[in-house]
């Protein structure tokens, strides 16, 4: 039999932790640290394919790439020691690394990973294509110098400054070449091995991965900075909080990052506790496919905007999770503008509906990843929604139906999540203000916008100048001209709330750092003796 009561399961497992706890309190190993949470997104362990945040957070500790963020957002040296910036480019000099192979880590490994990440043409590759790099001027742009020297040329529509952040990202990891063209089969530089297995010179190495259930990482031992203090990580899958937090007092996990509000709320205060709740520069989002014959029409995009009971969802669902914010920018960075008086009316939203033509209301399917806190989020748009005549089915999915769906249109509403790829306007919007080409024919899965069908020929041409315009106070007049013609088309990506990490440690562990681009090393974290 092959249907079961998730609510039963929950009881029983709860019902097994609780008595377990009256036991003596476990203790995790000394030398390994336990990460309990959703893995629901971890589809591919390759670096120039997946984007997803969890499965970002495991590669960052993989991986090494020329350059690296500190969580303050400073550009900092990794793999490369140092770097010229002229006008035309970037050269950069590369410190002795070794990959965990063995093999040195040569400017060679750096041009092939480059090169593979846009030749691939994955999701992960549109954040240099979105800048004027591609599999067919890749080879020219980057260049070996000699074994220790990389020349990166700059695009006609990227500047040094915005290279180098785009660098930092783990999509720009630099993977093995020896390695990988060993495992590459019908042309697919090795993608299918590298999804399961790490050719990195980073702090760990990849053990096992088994899908929706952990995630084993080894320290290792000849990573050029210093082996890791722990010996090695696991991260486990534990989709529902209660469980979650249940064993995270009685000592089976180390950090716990997929709470409830509620949950969370349990260790405000608590001694043997610490809680971080780590700015994203992103956002939680209501993506609207402008392919809908409904969704199409401006007017019922501001009417779900108007739609949408955002303080009360931030009250009693998203909680450390996220504030109202309804512009893709956080509303700390400089040059950020109000959010618009997009606010819960429904007499304002029911007017905009018929004013559009579709007074009688209508359905939609919301597609999400059943993962916290989108969950309760899609159950209390659903509700809004309800009172202004919209009809909303929620389909909740895993995280491998949910994302191939966004990336292929294939959606009504679907709530996805953003970051920032550096700390600015341009870094937290970027991506909800350009769409180069909104055609079928693209097939720019990789483009946010793209994925809801939004044509923005206009908005997309003002990025693009904000991406090139040397002049400071220039570049933020356009950065508020951004904001507000993104306001004025009423956006069919929705930002709702400005999204954060929280995590909850135990306070055994001595050095975790959590990073707004989910770029968390791990590799300085210690744990104090146990009391």
């Amino acid at each position: 039999m092959k249907h079961f009561s998730r609510s039963l399961f929950v009881s029983v497992a709860l019902s097994a932790l609780t008595m377990a706890a009256q036991e003596l309190k476990a203790a995790t190993p000394a030398d390994q640290l336990v990460i309990g949470t959703s893995l629901a997104q971890v589809l591919s362990l390759d670096p120039q394919q997946a984007t997803e945040g969890k499965a970002v957070e495991i590669m960052s500790n993989l991986y090494d790439r020329l350059v690296a963020t500190t969580p303050d957002g400073k550009v900092v040296p990794q793999l490369a020691e140092s770097w010229q910036v002229d006008d035309k480019g970037v050269t950069f000099k590369l410190r002795e690394a070794a990959f965990a192979s063995g093999n040195p880590v040569t400017s060679k490994d750096v041009v092939y990973s480059l090169g593979r990440l846009l030749k691939l043409d994955q999701a992960a590759a549109a954040n240099l294509k979105r800048v004027g790099y591609t599999k067919d001027n890749v080879d020219q742009l980057v260049k070996a110098i000699d074994d220790k020297t990389v020349r990166i040329d700059l695009s006609d529509a990227v500047t040094s400054e915005l290279l180098l952040y785009r660098l930092a990202m783990a999509i720009a990891s630099v993977v093995d070449s020896v390695e990988v063209q060993k495992h590459a089969v019908n042309d697919d530089y090795g993608n299918a091995w590298l999804r399961t297995h790490s050719a990195g010179s980073g702090p760990f190495t990849l053990n096992r991965w088994s899908p929706n259930e952990l995630v084993i990482l080894d320290a290792n031992k000849g990573y050029v900075a210093g082996a890791p203090k722990m010996r090695r990580v696991i991260v486990r899958h534990v989709p529902e909080s209660q469980v979650e937090r249940l064993m995270l007092e009685r000592g089976d996990i180390d950090l716990a990052s997929a709470l409830t509000a509620s949950d969370l709320a349990t260790f405000n205060g608590k001694k043997g506790f610490e809680v971080q709740r780590v700015p994203t520069g992103g956002f939680y989002v209501l993506a609207m496919n402008a392919g809908n014959k409904y969704l199409a029409n401006a007017k019922v995009r501001e009417a779900i905007a108007y739609g949408i009971d955002y303080q009360g969802i931030e009250k009693t669902i998203m909680g450390p999770y996220g504030r109202v914010r309804t512009v893709p920018v956080p509303e700390n960075y400089e040059y950020a503008v109000p959010s618009p008086d997009w606010h819960l009316d429904v007499a304002k939203a029911k007017q905009l509906l018929a004013d559009a033509g579709f007074k009688d209301g209508f359905s939609l399917t919301l597609k999400t990843i059943a993962q916290t806190p989108r969950v309760d989020l899609a159950t209390a748009i659903q509700a809004s929604l309800g009172q202004i005549g919209i009809k909303v089915d929620v389909q909740q999915g895993n995280g491998s139906d949910i994302i191939s769906a966004h990336r292929a249109r294939n959606f009504d509403l679907l709530i996805p999540q953003t970051g920032a790829y550096m700390p600015n306007v341009l870094g937290s919007m970027e991506q909800f203000a350009s769409n180069p080409d909104n055609s079928l024919e693209a097939n720019n899965a990789g483009n946010f916008v793209w994925r809801s069908a939004w044509d923005i020929p206009e908005l997309t041409a003002v990025t693009a100048k904000a991406s090139m315009e040397p002049d400071p106070k220039k570049r933020g007049e356009l950065y508020v001209e951004m904001q507000k013609m993104f306001i004025d088309q009423k956006p069919a990506v929705l930002p709702m709330f400005e999204r954060f990490e929280p995590i909850v440690l135990n306070s055994k562990v001595q050095g975790y750092v959590g990073h707004p681009n989910l770029i968390t090393r791990l590799e300085g974290v210690t744990k104090a003796e146990t009391e």
